[in-house]
């Protein structure tokens, strides 16, 4: 028994030995911990950078807020220099602009373009209240970002990634800390830097999660966990707001976060030990909001890496080894293309699912491919139903499952809308326009929509549509309408003001049409109405009829792929509309009317050229009425002549405008300086002496894209030697 213990009792120790040995010789597993703070947290990447450099390699990754996204983005496989190069691709628009790019939205979303409707949407529920969103952002856009950030898609174990990876988020309701060891990698970046009062909360299995920041900053605690001998620690800082800047709302939220953070901030920093790491970057002033300018932040990182260099370098590797861990590091998982076996949406209020599966591309038993995926769900988005939108492929009972996580607005699904137009030529002529939009959606299971828009002012005007599609992929609908309109028409003789029209229609119409879904919208109709047309001032051989009454077929074709319909800078739109008005449906004078038009534009750096042509005529035998003629002129629409100064009944128009984006400011999407060359031919005129033959404008303009609408100061010349000044808040 004594020769039994002392042999057990030597093997022990030797092996003892041996296994301290190895742990001796053994390199340790070094964990790196990456703060939030930001914008701030570019700095992130220049001592990733200089980590590199010094062949530091690194065994796991936990990072809070912007830190999760950094590290997030190199534990899943991408290189330093693909991170530089994104982070010169951001800006705050990029990362927080809510709106889906205007090529995936709707069509319906996109004709509002055509109105002097601005931006801002408010709910309104069924007992009269007004609604507002829940965040500044819904983060919809982020989640886009944060996809190409996470170059390993689908549902992930973090610790199989090339580095095993947390992040850390903060319970909206417990108020702790949750650490995400697994799921959608974008997910859980997206719940992690989730800033109260700025990025709506992120909803993760039952959960309300937002910045995790407020409970651990620099999460050295969760490295712990995960069996780090070495935390290399980078503290970002959150500095405090001075005085002046906490006098908001927003300015007071922000102080708050601040304060909760450094606090949790403070006692990782007391529970490293002496042989751990701690980064600095010395940031002074650089805004954690100013996501901007990231690059900049970058050399920061670098310059408090290199300062404790002396202690990483004890920590590399050998050249051979660390070629090794690199290439592990970037082997990224190539995607997932099996194909899915079910496609399921989270139960929904108001919208019909069987709706949103006739949208989308991606079909059950057909290879999963990821840039369809993405398309199908910016079109879902671009129907303006939902606040959030993600998704995730999941394994149940031996299927593949695409899980769609569609949030509906819950300030909808009623929806109101305003507008405004001013224009003045500066030598007295002005005018404004006043417009309200109220929408009614998913009024039944097929989506239909009930749109009410009312305008005050020198064009008056109350319309509303009842949208009814007709099957759940939209293909076909019908569309029963009415409109009361009043307005003024202004004759010109050259450029002297000679007579005033007071016109009024009220029209009840019927159409039946194809919806093409971001694409276009094709529509044939049924119109009925009357029409009074009265000479306000001006001789009586211009007086117009008085009554009229209308009745016609109508047929419309719209083809919209702009990126934007002010200032647009890629893509191309057409349009085409013809008015037959006949006898046999009460109307007093037959006619047909036919308009077309289409813009292309194309852009390099701050540089755009757009290209415009437009035609109208009438068609057949039958000359248009004097009431109802083409009415063109004014600024970019043969730039020096007064606002409609050109009457009559066959149009040819085209223009090219050149227009250099400036800068970029608060409240303003862009700046542009530019001209335009136009040249046209009114042909017959309503008013004898009009200019016809061939007429050629130039232009000059100063424009901004404004939270209220695009905005011009412009100034035209004729080749005549008519000139007008312009001024327009809303399109010209």
């Amino acid at each position: 028994m004594n020769l039994w213990f002392r042999s057990a009792l030597c093997a022990l120790l030797a092996a003892t030995t041996v296994a301290w040995s190895a742990a001796a010789n053994a390199r340790p597993k070094v964990c790196l911990v990456l703060s939030g703070g930001g914008a701030r947290g570019a700095a992130h990447v220049g001592v990733i950078k200089v980590l590199e450099a010094l062949r530091v390699p690194i065994d796991c990754i936990v990072g809070t807020s912007m830190g999760s996204l950094v590290g997030g983005a190199y534990a899943s496989g991408m290189t330093v220099p693909e991170m530089t190069s994104l982070l010169e691709t951001i800006t705050t628009d990029f990362l927080f602009n809510e709106s889906p790019p205007r090529k995936d939205q709707s069509i319906h979303r996109k004709i509002d373009d055509r109105s002097i409707l601005f931006g801002l949407e408010l709910g309104l529920s069924d007992r009269g209240e007004v609604l507002v969103q829940k965040g500044l952002v819904s983060g919809v856009q982020l989640e886009t970002v944060l996809r190409r950030l996470a170059l390993a898609g689908g549902y992930r174990n973090f610790d199989q990634l090339p580095i095993p990876f947390r992040a850390v988020a903060t319970d909206l309701v417990t108020g702790k800390p949750v650490v995400f060891a697994s799921g959608e990698l974008a997910q859980a970046m997206r719940a992690s830097m989730s800033v109260p009062g700025v990025v709506a909360p992120a909803e993760i299995d039952g959960r309300l999660l937002v910045d995790g920041g407020l409970t651990d900053n620099l999460p050295v605690d969760v490295a712990r966990r995960m069996g780090a001998d070495v935390i290399i620690a980078v503290n970002l800082g959150t500095p405090l707001l001075r005085r002046d800047q906490v006098g908001s709302v927003l300015g007071v939220t922000a102080q708050m976060v601040n304060i909760l953070t450094e606090q949790n901030v403070r006692e990782s920093i007391a529970s490293l030990k002496p042989t751990d790491i701690l980064i600095e970057p010395e940031l002074g002033e650089f805004s954690a909001a100013d996501f901007d300018h990231l690059p900049k932040a970058v050399p920061f990182g670098e310059a408090a890496a290199w300062k404790v260099a002396s202690k990483l370098e004890a920590l590399s590797d050998n050249a051979a080894a660390y070629a090794a861990w690199s290439r592990h590091r970037i082997a990224v998982t190539p995607p997932d293309t099996r194909p899915i076996d079910e496609i399921r949406f989270r139960p929904l209020q108001r919208v019909n699912v069987d709706v949103l599966r006739g949208e989308l591309e991606t079909k059950v038993h057909a290879p999963l491919d990821q840039a369809t995926l993405d398309d199908d769900m910016r079109r879902l988005y671009g129907t303006g139903d939902f606040e959030r939108l993600n998704y995730r492929v999941v394994e149940e009972a031996g299927k593949r499952v695409l899980d769609v996580d569609a949030v509906e607005k819950a300030w909808g699904p009623n929806y109101l809308r305003f507008g405004l137009g001013l224009g003045s030529d500066l030598q007295g002529d002005s005018f404004f326009n006043l417009a309200t939009s109220y929408r009614r959606t998913w009024v039944n299971e097929l989506g239909a929509e009930w749109r009410t828009d009312a305008q005050v002012g020198r064009t008056s005007r109350l319309a509303t549509e009842f949208y009814q599609p007709l099957e759940t992929r939209d293909y076909l609908f019908v569309a029963p309408r009415l409109e009361i309109e009043r307005r003024t028409e202004d004759l010109y003789e050259g450029s002297e003001h000679i007579a005033r029209y007071k016109l009024r229609t009220s029209d009840i119409g019927f159409d039946v049409g194809s919806d093409f879904t971001k694409y276009g919208e094709a529509r044939l109709g049924i119109l009925t109405g009357t029409l009074h047309a009265d000479l306000d001032t001006g001789p009586e051989a211009l007086a117009p009829p008085g009554r009229v009454r209308r009745g016609a077929l109508t047929a419309q074709v719209v083809f919209d792929q702009l990126d934007s319909l002010n200032f647009p800078r890629n893509g191309i739109a057409a349009s085409s509309h013809l008015f037959a008005s006949t006898k046999a449906l009460g109307a007093d004078a037959s006619y047909r009317k036919w308009d077309a038009d289409v813009t292309a534009a194309t852009s390099a750096g701050p540089h755009t050229l757009s290209v415009t042509a437009r035609v109208g005529t009438a068609l057949g035998n039958d000359r248009l009425p004097r009431y109802d003629m083409f009415q063109w002129g004014g600024f970019l629409q043969q730039s020096g002549y007064p606002t409609g100064a050109l009457v009559g009944e066959q149009l040819v128009f085209g223009r090219a405008v050149y227009a250099y984006k400036l800068l970029k400011a608060p409240f303003i999407d862009g700046l542009y300086a530019g001209g335009s060359l136009e040249a046209g031919r009114m042909e017959r005129p309503l008013v004898p002496g009009s200019p016809t033959g061939f007429l050629k404008s130039v232009s000059a303009f100063l424009a901004a894209d404004t939270l209220l609408g695009p905005l011009y100061l412009g100034y035209g010349w004729a080749a005549d030697g008519n000139r007008s000044a312009y001024l327009y808040l809303g399109r010209p």
